[in-house]
């Protein structure tokens, strides 16, 4: 028990110490509220990894389509609706996080 108080109030402590580095920063670089030597790496990254979870988002949903199709075919039509509905909320996710990075490079 001590030990978890311990890990908590140094948490605690580490919380309410990060921000005062913020307010240490430079003038010029607080004022330009560019995002930095790591702005690109990072969208680029974003971007990434939003179309790779989504490539398999996708994958798994048409799997289970389609292992669900072969053992019920008459449930095929029943099945498509909530197949593309589901295909266009994954893709919208990632428009979404496409849209987020251009707006991040736009402060590059």
């Amino acid at each position: 028990m001590r030990s978890m108080m311990n890990r908590f109030w140094l948490v605690l402590g580490g919380v309410f110490a990060l921000p005062t580095s913020v307010f240490a920063a430079e003038e010029g670089a607080a004022m330009a509220g560019g995002l930095g030597i790591l702005g690109a790496p990072a969208v680029g990254l974003c971007i990434a990894l939003a179309v790779i979870a989504a490539a398999t988002a996708q994958g798994r949903i048409a799997t289970a389509y389609m292992e669900g199709a072969s053992r019920n075919p008459g449930a095929d039509k029943v099945m498509r609706t909530p197949l593309i509905l589901s295909l266009i909320f994954v893709e919208t996710l990632v428009l979404f996080t496409v849209l987020i990075c251009l707006m991040l490079v736009g402060k590059l």
